[in-house]
């Protein structure tokens, strides 16, 4: 599968988010078929990328200047069913400053 090809963000944000979707060890890559790249209000925010860890499967990666922390990609639908939002936990809101302290400072 195909990888896509991501451009570097050069206008600046007008206010930085409070918090990040960071994605762990548990995506799966829904089978290719991510709910929450659907999910996402931003395009490209959130993308496949390959997975070293299991090359048949594809997991998400979240562009960390893209991401507007509005927790679309985590919310579950109606009576907590699993009709929106991640249906494995693998997306994690990590507050900013704890992603930045871990990551470094990104140039928003």
């Amino acid at each position: 599968m195909a990888v896509k090809e991501k451009a570097k963000r050069t206008e600046k944000r007008k206010r930085k988010p409070k918090i990040l979707a960071v994605i762990n060890d548990a995506c799966t890559g829904c089978a290719s078929s991510p709910i929450c790249i659907t999910e996402c209000p931003v395009d490209n925010c959130m993308y496949e990328v390959e997975n070293p860890d299991a090359p048949a499967f594809n997991r998400v990666f979240v562009d960390p200047l893209l991401c507007i922390g509005c927790k679309k990609c985590i919310t579950k639908g109606p009576m907590d069913t699993f009709l929106e939002g991640c249906p494995w936990d693998a997306i994690d809101m990590i507050p900013l400053g704890e992603y930045e302290e871990e990551h470094g400072a990104l140039p928003y």
